[in-house]
């Protein structure tokens, strides 16, 4: 729903730009995920967003144009002059879409080529990345709010009113 969600927009813009409507929307749609800190506008509204595995970070714009290469080949297919245009733009959704139909079945994970390309992964927009693996770690130093223990179990030592956090 949220890359529907984009493709509508991408269509607007491009009804909008006129005669660089095109090129304005084929920006968009491999910019987008890049835009509010991993999150399309499409994805924004659906709660979810864009990881860069390596770092849990948001995606960026490097990663955002990587995962969107293929729907991205599929515009510039589209731009060939008409009536070509029209086939390309079929034949290269249906065997692009094929293979990433493919390639998110046949994945553990159900990532898509792009998802691979950029090392992404769409997630939950609440999670943080790696939440899982956070929470198995242990206790935690000090519970959320409170201050840090001091060295000999919490006893001011006469340094006065201090606060004991880093």
């Amino acid at each position: 729903m949220a890359r529907l969600t984009d493709v509508v927009i991408a269509l607007g813009i491009w009804k909008l730009a006129n005669g660089a409507g095109m090129v304005a929307a084929l920006l968009y749609l491999l910019l987008a995920d890049g835009l509010i800190q991993g999150q399309s506008p499409g994805k924004r509204i659906f709660g979810i967003k864009v990881v860069h595995l390596p770092t849990r970070a948001p995606a960026r714009y490097r990663e955002s144009m990587l995962r969107n290469a293929p729907f991205g080949l599929c515009v510039l297919l589209g731009m060939i002059p008409q009536p070509l245009g029209t086939v390309a733009f079929a034949g290269g959704v249906a065997v692009i879409g094929g293979i990433e139909a493919w390639k998110v079945l046949r994945d553990p994970l159900g990532l898509r080529l792009g998802d691979s390309w950029a090392s992404t992964q769409v997630t939950d927009g609440k999670v943080v990345a790696g939440a899982a693996e956070l929470s198995q770690a242990g206790p935690a130093l000090r519970a959320p709010g409170q201050l840090r223990e001091l060295p000999n179990h919490g006893e001011l030592s006469g340094r006065g009113n201090r606060c004991a956090s880093p």
